[in-house]
């Protein structure tokens, strides 16, 4: 399944015109296993205060629709929330037809609103900030990661002459050398003009035969304009080529499949097999063994989950010589059952063993060599919600059969546990890798970064190594294992908001102190001039008191208000950490705008309990965190509120409509993109029934909080709202553009925005484009609105 944070990270990249760093990157061949009318609107701007029933019938939502839905009969206009929240929920169902995502009337209604806003706007393309944004999106100076894959190493590159990308491999000599030799192993751009598709490359599992053995065969995951949908086909790696279905070749129709390798001629496949084969989410309910030269109708059902349950996933994973393939059934976001069995060399597999109830259910699970490490997302057993434990997977798996020799349940809840990390109040494990004996833990403290490192002996005895000496930086260190089968060699990559990327490769075999001796070979220059910019971290004080930190990126020694641009997105325990700001150094923050970022409640920057404190019946916790960064902006001469923007997307959409509808006087404008809005009735769209976890579910008692923070029942028709530019993508197959569509039809309705923009790119996917140009556009379009919004006066044309 896919989070609807973890699809954040390609989002915000695109939304800040960051750099990603290279674990937020698609990765060449990294293993998928282990892992929201009518005629054009008259007016530069919308209006709808002046003119109301105008607006109505050129936006297509004209009185007579509302009349038809009931709302003629609606009471007098409410005042306090509650009333809002029933008067709105009285008038439900008004925009159902914008859920029909691609029907003729809902398209149109997208079209006039595409039009007037490039009309407000102009068109970004040919601008200098679009150009100077894709010359950045597709600079050939990027740096070319890679990843190993047998012998060889991979990358996945897009430019301008490869706007979909080229998919690509070289030697590690090669690479070093400055000037690598790339072979094509497969041009995306080429496969869509042969098949007349728009194909979006979204990865690939290559085949994993064991230790030392080169994989020859991957499977290739292409999505139609970027959605989460995707095909799958079987590549030859030697001949580079699909490998058709007349010769045995496994392909996998568009769904939004799990799909991993359990031999070379057999697939684990949980796929879209028609009637009652997927979950209430969308996801896939049944895990299948589908054996080559088979029908995949044919595949044999060898797992099963409920119907409620979020997603089913059957996979293989191995370190060094040991190998497991696991079952695992989601009952909601964040907990699984789940089951493995050991697999020899020969491939003989052994019996099914249980981690249910000899392991949390909302842990975090990973392999290394014959050990289960448990990353906790509650107490247990002593140890503190964050922390890092390693247990014997032979001891702490038990035999659900009862046979004889069997390990029983309670031996297995009685298993040793070794503790690798124990997190503090302010301290949180951010990403954990693995090399042959080492295991390299990267550490937020105080959403500051560090690393440490221990090593595991043959005899499976943890020592912790010496620490790298460095103290917590305002930046980022992303580390990734060379090929953690062969050694302890990593990939070390170094940066920070101003500092661009450097990647570095190095050896913990000594322990991370080892990693100042990294020979660095490649360094992105600079992407914008970052000369008299700073970098300070700042903390604001909660309506509960609770001290929430953020970052703010700004011109030195400047003493008055500028327009400043407020991120944020509070969710999913998903943590924002620095990211070399590149695009958005260059349209913003070079010219003379500040950026912040807030590291709200309901993240992972302090680790499970700072998400869970805005769960649910808690969420205004994020919401008041959020205003409580911007009030603080303003009360120390940052911004002023007629310059203060916000912007968030996803999750953090929920987050900057629910800011809108909570503080208009806030904020001088608002860019929410592919947002949540209706919170009736997300769980029914897409995949919305598996983010009950996070919100709750709207159909039980729940609704009584999640009324609270849906903004599209909060809109209060005696308010002024400030600016807002909202922008979604039609092939959005996670979060449904209905969202985005039904929110900006409810304000005009209601007449309380007078500047009222919408944008729906036709491609994208949740990340709201499918590549540079439309990246470059839509980052373009929202800092254009920006400009004539809050910079208006400040900025020079």
């Amino acid at each position: 399944m896919l989070a609807l944070a973890a699809m954040s990270s390609l989002a915000r990249g695109a939304a800040l015109g960051a750099h990603a760093a290279p674990r937020a990157c698609a990765r060449a061949l990294a293993s998928r296993s282990g892992a929201a009318c009518a005629a054009p609107l008259p007016g530069a701007w919308l209006s709808p205060r002046a003119a109301r029933l105008g607006a109505r019938a050129a936006a297509g939502v004209g009185v007579a629709a509302a009349v038809a839905a009931g709302a003629g009969a609606a009471s007098a206009e409410p005042s306090a929330p509650g009333e809002r929240v029933a008067y709105w929920q009285g008038r439900q169902g008004e925009h159902a037809w914008l859920e029909d995502v691609l029907g003729e009337r809902a398209l149109a209604w997208v079209r006039a609103h595409n039009e007037r806003t490039l009309r407000a706007l102009g068109d970004p393309t040919g601008t200098p900030t679009y150009e100077r944004i894709l010359e950045i999106l597709t600079s050939k100076d990027k740096i070319p990661y890679i990843s190993k894959v047998g012998e060889l190493y991979y990358n996945f590159w897009q430019d301008k002459e490869n706007k979909r990308g080229l998919l690509r491999r070289t030697t590690l000599a090669s690479y070093e050398s400055g000037s690598p030799e790339w072979e094509t192993v497969l041009s995306v751009d080429a496969l869509c003009a042969a098949e007349g598709e728009s194909w979006v490359y979204k990865g690939s599992t290559p085949l994993d035969e064991g230790e030392g053995v080169a994989p020859t065969r991957t499977l290739l995951h292409l999505s139609r304009g970027g959605a989460d949908a995707t095909v799958v086909r079987e590549f030859d790696l030697v001949a580079l080529r699909f490998v058709p279905a007349a010769e045995g070749g496994f392909e996998l129709p568009e769904a939004k499949s799990s799909v991993g390798w359990q031999s070379r001629d057999v697939l684990l496949v949980g796929t879209d097999f028609g009637a009652g084969s997927l979950t209430d989410s969308g996801y896939p309910r049944t895990v299948r063994e589908w054996r080559r030269g088979t029908p995949l109708a044919a595949a044999a059902e060898v797992y099963a989950g409920e119907f409620a349950d979020v997603s089913v996933r059957g996979y293989r994973t191995r370190h060094c010589a040991h190998a497991y393939e696991w079952r695992t059934r989601s009952p909601n976001f964040y907990t699984s059952k789940k089951a493995l069995r050991a697999v020899a060399r020969d491939g003989r597999p052994g019996p099914w063993l249980s981690l249910d109830g000899s392991v949390p259910d909302d842990a975090i699970v990973r392999q290394f060599r014959d050990q289960l490490l448990v990353q906790l997302r509650s107490e247990w057993r002593g140890h503190a919600a964050g922390s890092l434990l390693a247990a014997r997977i032979d001891e702490i798996a038990w035999d659900p059969s009862g046979g004889p020799g069997g390990r029983a349940l309670a031996e297995a809840q009685a298993a040793p546990l070794t503790p690798i990390f124990e997190p503090s109040e302010r301290t949180a494990l951010d990403g954990v890798t693995r090399t042959r004996t080492k295991l390299v833990l990267t550490v937020l403290d105080n959403v500051k970064t560090r690393v440490l490192s221990l090593g595991c002996a043959d005899d499976g005895a943890w020592a912790c190594d010496q620490a790298d000496g460095v103290e917590p930086l305002i930046g980022g260190r992303s580390i990734s294992a060379v090929d953690a089968d062969a050694g302890d060699d990593v990939w070390l990559t170094e940066w920070t908001h101003l500092t661009p990327h450097a990647l570095k490769l190095g050896s913990v075999a000594a322990g991370v102190g080892g990693l100042g001796a990294a020979r660095q070979l490649r360094q992105l220059p600079p992407m914008f001039d970052a000369s008299g910019l700073c970098v300070r971290q700042g903390f604001a004080t909660s309506k509960d008191g609770t001290l929430i930190p953020y970052f703010v990126i700004r011109r030195d020694g400047v003493t008055e208000a500028v327009p400043t641009l407020l991120y944020g997105y509070g969710g999913f325990e998903i943590s924002l950490t620095p990211n070399y700001m590149s695009s958005v150094g260059a349209a913003w923050l070079q010219k003379g705008g500040c950026f912040v970022e807030a590291n709200i409640r309901g993240g992972g920057e302090f680790g499970p309990t700072w998400h869970r404190a805005a769960l649910k019946e808690n969420r205004n916790k994020a919401y008041e965190d959020f205003e409580a960064v911007a009030e603080h902006l303003i009360a120390t001469g940052v911004t002023t509120r007629e310059q203060l923007a916000c912007r968030g997307g996803s999750n953090g959409g929920l987050l900057v409509g629910n800011a809108v509808v909570r503080r208009p006087d806030l904020w001088g404008a608002v860019v929410c993109a592919v947002p949540l809005l209706d919170m009736r009735r997300f769980n029914k769209l897409l995949a919305g029934a598996s983010w009950m976890a996070e919100y709750g579910d709207p159909d039980t008692s729940d609704w009584s909080f999640l009324s609270a923070f849906s903004p599209y029942h909060n809109i209060d028709r005696d308010a002024s709202y400030p600016p807002m530019l909202l922008t979604t993508s039609t092939r959005d197959d996670r979060v449904h553009p209905y969202h985005a569509r039904a929110f900006v039809a409810r304000l005009e309705e209601a007449g309380v925005c007078d500047e009222l923009l919408y944008y729906e790119n036709i491609e994208g996917g949740h990340g709201g484009a499918a590549d540079p140009k439309q990246q470059a556009f839509m980052m373009c379009l929202y800092v254009d609105f920006l400009r004539k919004t809050i910079g208006k006066g400040f900025f020079q044309a």
